[in-house]
């Protein structure tokens, strides 16, 4: 990967190629490897390294941009002119807003070289591991390890630049009996290899599999539901933009132009931030288009606080533009409760593993729809009683989290969604609630 040295010495380059009105630089350097495993035994291994460099620029108020995978000074030039001669070609941006000039920003502690450094023995002997616990519980298991370090420079023709590394480890695993009628999958990462525990990820997935066997069919409808933290991330999208939110195409829209700004629309309990120094989530120090992240909540116990402000659609509107969000944390003032309490503390309901194939049914309404995966089980007197069928379901984030649906929160998790496949994460609690939609039933394993 880049220093912030040779970043910054490329992104002076690329700008002083260029006699455009306004210019911006990014200079993006990676250092990827993985390991993957499939049928119980390994399957393939590999690392790559990258750099690419892009060049955007603004010529008379129209845009160009190229990028290059070569950091010569011909492959910049080149970049360069490629990026002039589509600006003059494109139509007026109307959304353009000139570069950033100099900024602070406030590092942020999220690359650990051990993380990009794992040896390929030690990858190896976690994943050893995991395959012999599979083979002695009699199920078939496969997964993918990976591991990203990640440089990122940026600088612009106004005289601001940034730098900022991360680094990131992740497994996912999967087993499954062998007649294919019953599944278990867990996925988690973290910045730092040292606190990502494979032994749990392939425990889970294992004992998801083994208790999910048989399952039963039930009809689809309305249930008492406990998410599990993975179940929960998969689900929970805020999206809090502030310009789809005037125009009345967001769930954060108010009738006659206006938002739900100042309104609770979560439980009391529930709020949602974004930290770039959250010592377990650290984000990058500089939000959207360069500006300087910040600590911001978007809902504060349960009230909408803030929406996010592009910085083109902050100066239609007047306002600053939003310094992030740069991750997602949701925080709890309730008493925190374990998967298990909640069980104990349910009449009649389901357990729910995780979701897949989630897609947007009504911005509007925050309404998405998916299946679930890997792990339904029935709950009946505090215990879980047999695996179910998986389902289709219809469900809005805003009618989940709304004051009255949510019962127990559990303690936030670094969970990383399934369908980011680990690389992305959040700080995410399971949740217990009195109302979840399932529309169908669902062949899914």
């Amino acid at each position: 990967m880049l220093t912030e040295k040779e970043s910054k010495a490329i992104c002076e380059k690329l700008l002083s190629y260029t006699k455009a009105d306004d210019a911006q630089a990014n200079v993006d350097s990676e250092d990827f490897s993985h390991l993957r495993f499939a049928a119980n035994a390994f399957a393939t291994s590999g690392r790559r390294e990258n750099v690419t460099a892009t060049v955007t620029v603004w010529i008379d108020r129209k845009r160009g941009s190229s990028t290059a995978n070569n950091v010569d000074d011909t492959s910049l030039k080149t970049a360069v002119v490629e990026a002039e001669r589509l600006a003059r070609l494109s139509p007026v941006d109307k959304e353009y807003v000139p570069t950033l000039g100099l900024q602070r920003y406030k590092p942020t502690n999220a690359y650990v070289e051990a993380t990009v450094n794992i040896s390929l023995a030690e990858r190896a002997r976690a994943i050893d591991e995991i395959i012999r616990g599979c083979e002695k519980a009699g199920v078939i298991g496969a997964g993918f390890h990976h591991a990203t370090g990640v440089a990122h420079g940026s600088g612009t023709r106004n005289g601001n630049f940034y730098f900022h590394r991360s680094s990131l480890a992740g497994l996912s695993v999967t087993a499954r009996t062998p007649d294919g009628s019953s599944s278990g999958y867990f996925l988690r990462n973290h910045f730092d290899v040292a606190k990502l525990d494979t032994a749990r990820i392939g425990r889970e997935a294992v004992q998801k599999a083994v208790s999910s066997k048989t399952p039963r069919a039930i009809p689809a409808g309305v249930y008492p539901v406990i998410l599990e933290p993975q179940a929960a991330d998969d689900l929970i999208r805020f999206g809090f933009d502030a310009r789809s939110a005037d125009e009345g195409r967001s769930a954060y829209s108010a009738p006659g132009g206006k938002t739900k700004l100042g309104e609770k629309i979560f439980d009391e309990r529930l709020s949602v931030c974004s930290n770039p120094w959250h010592p377990d989530l650290p984000g990058s120090p500089a939000a959207q288009e360069g500006v300087p992240a910040e600590k911001i909540y978007f809902v504060r116990s349960g009230v909408l606080e803030n929406l996010h402000y592009s910085r083109y659609w902050a100066k239609e509107k007047g306002k600053a533009p939003t310094p992030g969000p740069v991750n997602t944390i949701i925080e709890s003032t309730a008493p925190t409760a374990s998967v298990e309490k909640m069980i104990e503390a349910t009449e009649r309901g389901l357990l729910v593993s995780r979701f897949w194939y989630i897609r947007s049914v009504d911005p509007r309404a925050a309404l998405f729809t998916g299946l679930t995966r890997d792990g339904v089980w029935w709950i009946e007197n505090g215990k879980i009683q047999y695996p179910v069928r998986n389902f289709r379901f219809n469900q809005s984030v805003l009618t989940l989290l709304a004051p009255g649906n949510v019962e127990m929160i559990g303690p936030v998790e670094r969970v990383s969604s399934s369908e980011s496949q680990g690389r992305a994460a959040s700080l995410t609690p399971a949740l217990k609630v009195k109302e979840f939609h399932f529309s169908s039933q669902s062949e899914a394993v």
